[in-house]
Parts: structure tokens; sequence; C-alpha cells
């Protein structure tokens, strides 16, 4: 039987109990509010004190995860965050843990996601600030403290188009010829991943998972799918956001700078603009192939619809680099012309494809 959906998942009667005691508090002065989750099964909660108590001991508020064992990774979790601290990478404090129960107890970093604070005016501090961060990340010693991003873990990403955007929310049966594009173009993509300089990749290093602490400091939450991995993965991620976009003009001079940065470092080897900016390419199409698989998944397996909104950018993305490098890849030009022949006029069916969304 699968795991029922967080949503309808009952809050376990022990948790509050738990909670309180781990943080020195008394139950029955303590109260639960849900938070804003993410894609997986897990569920936040904020953990109020009594204001005598929260007075008297300090911070008034703590984040509580129900992380059901069967399904999250919190060893993995633990461990990352772990192994980010110890980089000077600011992840929040751990203050209690019950594995077996899949119980987390954290430092309560705010509720103030980056995502709304960009605008074209405020982007270029921010993302100089983030960059910074994987910058320290790069740093890190990961090669044996997390698995690789390898051919396999490429592949099964790569899988989830065809499964669960084509097939299942699409009803596209793909023609010979569009399988054969379409492991052409795997092909392509996996070889450039491979063929990076690696780093600690967080894998899911965007806007919603950066938050923002008072002297505008950033933390990082979200990271225990990090994996060792092509130098570009997070740096795309961020700046290719599958929930803001940029002009690619602004795009490609933010991912150069942080290419600079990277050399500064010694991090890697000196690489030529062409060279990078090939790799954040296809590097990006390889995440947002996968994106639209899973935001299809994330819609009809675990019936969260809001994901449906951020399919037209993430079909943007796609599209420009299809588009863009079509005449010097044989590959991507190929599945370009399928796509445009099978894929785009079923996309343009779709309910949440209306005008509008996608371009901001």
């Amino acid at each position: 039987m699968p795991e029922p959906s967080a949503a309808a998942r009952p809050i376990p009667d022990d948790l509050l109990p738990w909670a309180a005691t781990a943080w020195g508090r008394e139950a029955a002065a303590c109260t639960l509010s849900p938070v804003a989750g993410d894609a997986s099964n897990r569920r936040y909660f904020r953990l109020h004190a009594g204001v005598a108590e929260g007075a008297a001991k300090g911070a008034a508020s703590v984040i509580v995860l129900d992380a059901p064992p069967a399904t999250e990774k919190n060893a993995a979790f633990l461990a990352v965050r772990q192994l980010l601290a110890d980089g000077g990478v600011r992840v929040p404090g751990l203050l209690a843990a019950d594995l077996e129960r899949g119980f987390l107890l954290l430092e309560d970093l705010g509720a103030q996601m980056l995502l709304p604070l960009l605008s074209p005016q405020s982007a270029e501090a921010w993302y100089a600030r983030a960059s910074a961060l994987l910058l320290d990340m790069s740093g890190i010693d990961a090669a044996a403290a997390v698995p690789p991003y390898d051919h396999a873990l490429l592949t099964e990403e790569l899988g989830r188009l065809p499964q669960w955007f084509f097939g299942e929310l699409l009803g596209l049966a793909p023609t010979k010829a569009a399988r054969a594009s379409f492991e052409a173009l795997a092909a392509v993509l996996i070889d450039s991943a491979l063929a990076q300089p690696r780093v600690l990749v967080h894998r899911d290093f965007h806007s919603r998972n950066l938050m923002v602490l008072p002297g505008q400091a950033l933390a990082v939450i979200d990271f225990q799918d990090a994996v060792f991995g092509p130098v570009t993965y997070d740096i795309v991620a961020l700046l290719r956001d599958c929930y803001i976009r940029w002009p690619q003009a602004q795009v490609q001079a933010w991912a150069l700078a942080h290419r600079d940065a990277l050399q500064q470092a010694g991090r890697i080897e000196p690489v030529s603009d062409a060279t990078f900016l090939r790799w954040f390419d296809l590097m990006g199409l390889q995440r947002h192939l996968k994106v639209l698989g899973t935001f299809a998944r994330l819609y009809l397996r675990d019936g969260k619809a809001a994901y449906l909104e951020d399919l037209p950018r993430v079909i943007a993305y796609v599209e420009a680099v299809l588009a863009g490098r079509r005449d010097t890849e044989p590959a991507l030009g190929r599945f370009h012309d399928c796509w445009r022949a099978e894929v785009r006029p079923v996309i343009n069916c779709q309910p949440w494809m209306r005008a509008g969304s996608g371009p901001a």
C-alpha cells in the first residue's frame, strides 16, 4: 500500500508531546501550526511556546518535521545538514531527532523565502549572495559523503518525462521517431553532465529553498537529496528557477560570473565561455525535462495541483534551449522537431497552458 499523502495523514498523537519535551517546554503550554511544505511526504509544523515560557527560555518557536521513515530520507537529511554546517553553510540547527518515528526538531529560520524578494532591482545582489553560498558548497569534500550523480540517476530522472508528462499527463503515445529522438537527446545530456567537474550538488537549489535571515544572510533548506555531481547543476537551478524567469542575457552573465568565481577559488580548471554555457544549457535542459515529469507526477499521483501552474515556465525553458542549440547540436534539433510536431499541439490544448503563465 502506498503511503497516504501528507495532507491526508493524521498528525501523530505523540508528535506534540515529543517535540515539547525535546524542546524543554511543557506540552500543555505549546501549540502546533502547519507550515507550507514541499514536494515530499514530509510535513512541517511551527511549535509555539506560551508567552511566559518563550520569554523565560529563549526562542518562541521551533520547527517540527513529521517525516515518515518509510518514505523520507531522514538519515540523509541529518548527514547532509551536518556536512553543510561543518562547511560553513547556514542551515537549520538540529535540536532533536527520533529517526524511528520520523520526528525532527529544528531551529526556526522564519518564513521569509528568497522568491518574493526578487525583483529586477534586487536580483543582482541576491544572486551574488546565493552564488557565494554555492562557492562555499563547492569547497566541501563530499565525494565520499553523498551518492554520486551517476548515469543511472540521470537516466531515471529523464525517464520521468516520457512516463509522466508525455504519457500520463498529455496522453501521448510517442512515435518510433520520437522515442529515438528522446534517447539520442538523453545520451547527449547525460554525457555532458558526466563530463563536468564534480562538486557537492544540493539538487534543488532555488528561491523557495533559500531562507532570508536578519541581516540578509541566506540559509539553505531541503537538502536531503544532495549528490556529488556536475558543477553547473545548482547554478542553473538557481538562475533558471522553475518559479521565476529572467532575461537570457542576464542569466548568461550571472552564470559566467559564477564560473569566474569557481576558477578564482581554484574549484575548477579554466574553461571557456562557450564550454561553460554549453554545460549550463544542457544541464538546465536535463533538469527541466525531469521537472516536467516530476511536476506531472506530483499532480497525478500526489494530488498537488499547484505544480501545474509552473509547467508553462518550465516548458518555456525547454523550448528556448532546444531552439537556441538546434543548429549546433543535432540531437537537440531532432528532438526539437519532434516536440514541435507531436508535443506542442497537445500542450496548447491543456487548461494549465493559459495566456500569461510562464514567462514571468
